[in-house]
């Protein structure tokens, strides 16, 4: 089923409340002015206040799956709405919150 293609526009959260920052390798096809984000870009997470016994266990990256089959940026599959996003750090690898932030490009 198609689903929005992720920009730099989207918000991206592990579920602790913690902001995730792409470092997008591609910086020239663009989506409404924004870059669009790969299978490979690095997610940083910061903010996370995720504590496991007193002692903080904050997420710190995201590791992604099911990227689109019907689009590539540069030979890299390109990550959409419903591509699964695991937090990864004390929490143990917990599912990311995405909100897409544009809705026009679609993929599957």
């Amino acid at each position: 089923m198609p689903a929005p293609v992720l920009t730099m526009a989207a918000t991206i959260m592990c579920p602790h409340g913690g902001t995730a920052t792409a470092v997008p390798q591609n910086q020239s096809i663009l989506i409404m002015g924004a870059p669009v984000l790969v299978m490979t870009d690095v997610f940083i997470i910061a903010g996370c206040a995720f504590v496991i016994a007193g002692v903080p266990a904050p997420c710190l990256t995201i590791q992604w799956s099911m990227p689109a089959v019907s689009m590539v940026v540069h030979g890299t599959p390109v990550l959409l709405a419903t591509s699964i996003g695991l937090c990864m750090g004390g929490s143990g690898g917990l599912p990311a919150v995405v909100i897409p932030g544009q809705t026009q490009v679609v993929a599957s």
